[in-house]
């Protein structure tokens, strides 16, 4: 079990690189759909953040911020935010994840950047499941 580190260093240093960290991540996503990068490599990024406050600050500190339940709902809400994408398409009268009938302004762009938005935020919750799932496997 991962227990909070009596260290002021580790904490320190902590506090100081996720904002960082996470800043680089939603980087790393929302420029995903116009260089390389995107959703995956995003939200690795941004699920490791969350596993430094784990093991700087203790589980039950990281629990506290993202919760067993909120992970779900990002996990599937990602996913769902994905095929939603997809099926306004075929709603529109085109193929799935075909955004160019979209009414917006560069619709292929903005198609895109949902997409690896919903991508990063499943990869995110799911590596933090992970996470949680293997601190708690007896």
């Amino acid at each position: 079990m991962i227990r909070r580190q009596d260290s002021i260093i580790i904490t320190t240093l902590t506090r100081l690189l996720t904002p960082f960290i996470q800043l680089f991540g939603l980087y790393v996503i929302m420029h995903g759909h116009s260089s390389p990068g995107g959703g995956f490599q995003g939200g690795v990024i941004l699920g490791a953040g969350f596993i430094l406050i784990a093991i700087s600050f203790g589980i039950d500190e990281a629990r506290k911020r993202f919760s067993e339940g909120v992970v779900a709902v990002l996990s599937s809400g990602g996913v769902f935010l994905f095929a939603g994408v997809g099926l306004l398409a075929l709603f529109l009268g085109a193929n799935y994840l075909d955004y160019g009938v979209f009414p917006v302004a560069d619709p292929r762009s903005l198609g895109m950047l949902v997409v690896e938005i919903g991508i990063g935020i499943t990869v995110m919750a799911v590596k933090i499941s992970i996470f949680h799932d293997l601190l708690t496997f007896e």
